[in-house]
């Protein structure tokens, strides 16, 4: 059995994902610190950028998946997808430029949380039709 959008979209993340660790990796170059931060703000925020999307990344595309093999409508899929992809790349790109509030890190935000309050109300939904028999 195939699950190409969860494919479509993990492969994006993963290369977002590839990105921020680049930062990372910049960062920790640019200022000849190995391990930890070195109270660098750049390297603090290049850190945090990469760590939030570690934390949040992976239960979205589990129940991106979850949906996509309880055979979600193709267009849910596109639309949790696309959003989740928009909000961690805008998160990212607000966070490395900026410690502080910034629209992209605000509207990355809001669209990762609708994705993960979406993706879990359609999966309750999927099992309460399933268990309940509607």
């Amino acid at each position: 059995m195939n699950f190409p959008l969860t494919a479509l979209f993990t492969g994006i993340l993963g290369l977002v994902f590839l990105y921020l660790s680049f930062a990372v990796v910049g960062a920790r170059r640019a200022n000849a610190v190995g391990i930890g931060d070195g109270g660098v703000a750049k390297l603090q925020q290049a850190i945090r950028a990469h760590g939030n999307f570690a934390e949040y990344t992976p239960i979205c595309l589990i129940l991106f998946f979850i949906a996509e093999l309880n055979a979600a409508p193709s267009w849910i899929l596109y639309v949790f997808g696309a959003l989740l992809v928009y909000g961690r790349i805008f998160h990212g790109i607000g966070l490395l430029k900026n410690p502080g509030v910034s629209w992209q890190r605000f509207s990355g935000m809001i669209a990762t949380f609708l994705v993960l309050l979406g993706l879990s109300v359609f999966n309750l939904g999927v099992f309460a039709a399933s268990y309940f028999n509607f």
